[in-house]
């Protein structure tokens, strides 16, 4: 009997200790299959302004909120406002989460500012037949800098760029070089040279590669599989895209002309509506930008200048001489409307001289229009009747009603004539809300003794 009992006791025991350690085992596997790595994914292409820092800032915010392991920025620019990258290299610097940045896709860039930015990242990466460099300052349209102050920017761009190399074991001679000779190389050569970390031909592919090794600049992410990572993209919405179309400086450039003009065609015809309301929405948006972009007011007070002297050339008579000057503050202040940006796209004289050319036409035109028809003879009321012919509706003693341009008016003759209906007239004069009419025959006569 002990021995029957021995086996199913055993038995028992097994089963009792394998429901007690299920729970264990639950969370043995549980603790192997840890959540996916997650990178929140965000593209920065174009020119580096205000609006892209937003966007920075924003993608940084939801990585917080959503806890996002990493923010994987694709950048592709050819640079910026020099205030703009500064502010979005501190976000990078200062960010809760590593921030990858990726050139790409094939074709890409990362010029002038997307320098600063690559080197301020936790990894950069390259896509194949892409390019970086060329980080040198220039001036307005193109043209070299003054040589002190251009040694004096230079020297402070050289040092911010050479302490960020630093800090993240980059090739700290070439991003001097980038700044100094405005050197520009391949991705290829970016990564034998040290200048950035991988070359990744997609950002999964790069999270494969950084996922092989762990990534411990900053907030430590072990290894993990390609399977073990997740990529969330990151969608700006309509107000990133209207933003950073309008801080472009041509485009804020664009508009304070067009507002300016469409302000000037109400102000000489009013009641026309569509052009004031036009004008005032363009006006206010490209004020706007201005506020954002480094203006200088002396420009802008110029081009304000030439609206008030075109305007004044309707009321004063100086045979043209406001309308010159309106067009010279015009020039002037659009070479002078924005003040020196490193990497800002400023306006060329290619840009300037077709649109102060085009908008001033336009002023001079309407100021053309304007005076002649002030100086042509008053057509209105009754003096715009003189002449015209009238069909005589009905008549007796003198007196009766005439058609003329559509309209019943009363009318009489000067000396009594006798005129029938349907009777061909033509308007001599006026007298209060009558007019003075002749037959044609009187008038055709008349013209002919003249002859």
């Amino acid at each position: 009997m002990r021995n029957i009992r021995h086996p199913i006791q055993v038995g028992l025991g097994c089963l009792l200790l394998a429901i007690a350690t299920l729970p264990l085992l639950s969370s043995f596997g549980s603790a192997q299959s840890p959540p996916p790595v997650s990178a929140l994914y965000c593209r920065i292409e174009g020119s580096i302004n205000p609006a892209q820092k937003d966007l920075l800032e924003k993608a940084i915010a939801r990585c917080e909120q959503k806890e996002h392991d990493l923010l994987l920025l694709g950048l592709d620019t050819p640079g910026g406002l020099g205030q703009s990258m500064r502010e979005m290299i501190k976000l990078i610097l200062n960010a809760p989460v590593p921030v990858v940045i990726w050139v790409g896709p094939p074709g890409a860039h990362a010029a002038s500012a997307g320098v600063f930015l690559v080197a301020a990242s936790d990894v950069a990466a390259m896509s194949p037949q892409t390019s970086i460099g060329a980080a040198s300052p220039v001036a307005m349209g193109g043209k070299e800098i003054p040589e002190t102050m251009a040694k004096k920017i230079q020297n402070d761009f050289m040092s911010l760029i050479r302490g960020m190399a630093e800090a993240k074991g980059r090739n700290v001679q070439w991003y001097e070089k980038s700044v100094e000779e405005a050197v520009s190389i391949t991705a290829s050569e970016a990564v034998l040279k040290k200048v950035v970390d991988l070359m990744a031909v997609s950002p999964e592919d790069l999270m494969i590669q950084i996922g092989a090794k762990g990534l411990f600049k900053a907030q430590a992410i072990g290894p993990f599989s390609e399977k073990e990572f997740e990529i969330i993209a990151y969608e700006p919405g309509f107000r990133f895209t209207l933003l950073s179309w309008l801080l472009h400086p041509q485009i804020a450039y664009f508009l304070l002309l067009g507002g300016m003009a469409g302000l000037f065609f109400e102000l000489t015809n009013p009641g026309a509506i569509f052009p004031g309301a036009f004008g005032a929405i363009c006006l206010l948006l490209g004020l706007y930008a201005m506020a954002v972009l480094p203006t200088t007011a002396a420009g802008l007070l110029l081009i304000v200048l030439s609206l008030v002297l075109f305007i004044l050339e309707i009321a004063v008579t100086s045979f043209g001489l406001l309308s010159i000057g309106g067009v010279i503050c015009l020039f002037i202040g659009s070479m002078i409307l924005y003040k020196f940006e490193y990497g800002l796209v400023m306006l060329p004289l290619k840009v300037i001289l077709p649109t102060v050319l085009a908008v001033s036409g336009f002023m001079v035109l309407g100021v053309y229009l304007i005076t002649k028809a002030h100086r042509r003879p008053r057509q209105t009321g009754y003096q715009s009747m003189q002449g015209l012919p009238a069909t005589v509706i009905k008549w007796s003693d003198g007196q009766g009603r005439i058609r003329v341009r559509g309209e019943i008016w009363k009318a009489r003759s000067k000396d009594g004539t006798s005129l029938n209906s349907n009777d061909q007239v033509r308007v001599t004069g006026a007298d209060g809300l009558t007019l003075f009419v002749q037959p044609e025959e009187t008038n055709n006569q008349h013209q002919g003794e003249q002859q």
